[in-house]
């Protein structure tokens, strides 16, 4: 059984997702912790699957380095064999990054190489793109530039509001964690 931690800043939507996957006997990999750089939303789905949460508030360290050491000691303590960034919305130290990576994924709501940073939906519309994306990454030292685990294509219509094409892009984001998540556990996916 893969055990993975999943770090968040926001509501955990795709966090989720994989928690109700995790539910059905067959799905061969588990959260073991949900950790956050804030008080997040989604760390109460941890008592609501009954799963430890952590949380290394950014704000408490003298710097992103110090951050950085915080947040590898909390995660050490599940010893995942996957580590996955799902709307955490800061950029992890190189510390972490060494630590993890190629267990250290992210997903993205846009289709990569385009539209990296923390706006992929809107930079998307503001480009006037007629498709977009979402894509999942093994996490380096760039700006979601690491090498691309999978990712699919999402129409932009004429009208879309940021909203509601990241409410498109979601579903589609969701499934392609849960399937790697899965690919990876059964040796499918090799990094």
């Amino acid at each position: 059984m893969l055990e993975l931690v999943v770090l968040i800043s926001g509501g955990g939507s795709n966090l989720r997702a994989l928690l109700e996957a995790a539910r059905s006997a067959d799905y061969p990999a588990r959260v073991v912790a949900i950790g956050a750089d804030r008080d997040a939303d989604g760390l109460a789905l941890g008592e609501e699957f009954g799963i430890p949460v952590f949380t290394v508030p950014y704000t408490a360290y003298a710097d992103r380095a110090a951050w950085g050491e915080a947040l590898i000691r909390e995660i050490d303590v599940w010893t995942p064999g996957l580590v996955v960034l799902s709307g955490l919305m800061r950029l992890v130290p190189s510390a972490v990054v060494q630590r993890y990576t190629p267990r250290l994924w992210n997903t993205h709501p846009a289709y990569l190489p385009e539209f990296p940073g923390a706006h992929g939906v809107r930079d998307a519309l503001a480009a006037g793109a007629t498709r977009t994306g979402a894509s999942l990454i093994v996490v380096d030292d760039s700006v979601d530039g690491g090498p691309i685990i999978a990712q699919e294509r999402v129409p932009v219509y004429p009208g879309d509001t940021e909203a509601g094409l990241h409410d498109r892009i979601k579903p589609v984001e969701r499934r392609l964690l849960i399937d790697a998540v899965r690919d990876y556990a059964e040796g499918r996916l090799t990094l």
